[in-house]
């Protein structure tokens, strides 16, 4: 049986859930106790800057960590929660060391992990792995959009990250939907309507 100094718990979180389009992202950490991080804290928490300066902090000194990722077309295939728990389920497949439990932000476990694993509500501001997840998730998924925000310059989302705010919301009816948009949440697909887009 595993002691309780060598027990390995990875905390898992999600990034990109709400916006109209770009992937779901998720992260897996397994800290290490002998090289502690200061200022771990839930993503939404912290400055651009903050999580910024902690990601390879978290990528240099835990012991495993992985990113999952669930693109548009899975999003739109699956819908946002299924496709959400397969971007975490690949976070925690994606680690190098396995963990002896996976502790999840939020009220679900994805399904089909090889470890225990138990939910966590507001995990991301609780438990220092969590949080650590979180934070690479989130700088991870920002890089991305920052990339489609290059190739899609008309809809702002180097600001928004593909958030649902006024400004995407106003670019998505002068221009029409992306394909990074995902069709299957209800803005997206009235627009796509409205343009005459046979999806």
């Amino acid at each position: 049986m595993t002691g309780i100094v060598d027990w390995k718990a990875a905390g898992v979180d999600e990034a990109g859930r709400g916006p109209l389009c770009g992937p779901v992202y998720a992260a897996a950490v397994i800290l290490d106790p002998a090289r502690p991080i200061d200022g771990l804290n839930d993503s939404k928490k912290l400055s651009e800057k903050k999580r910024e300066a902690l990601a390879p902090l978290i990528r240099e000194r835990a012991l495993g960590w992985a990113v999952g990722v669930a693109t548009v077309e899975e999003i739109d295939r699956l819908n946002i929660l299924h496709a959400t728990m397969l971007a975490m389920r690949r976070a925690v497949e994606g680690l190098g060391v396995l963990p002896d439990e996976v502790l999840i932000d939020g009220n679900r476990v994805p399904p089909g992990l090889a470890v225990p694993a138990r939910a966590i509500i507001g995990g991301d501001a609780s438990e220092p792995a969590i949080s650590a997840a979180s934070i690479l998730a989130k700088t991870g998924r920002d890089h991305e959009m920052m990339a489609l925000a290059a190739l899609y310059p008309q809809y702002g989302i180097a600001r928004h990250k593909g958030y649902p705010t006024p400004e995407h919301l106003a670019a998505l009816r002068a221009h029409g939907p992306s394909p990074i948009h995902r069709r299957s949440f209800a803005p997206v697909a009235q627009c796509a309507l409205d343009f005459g887009s046979p999806d």
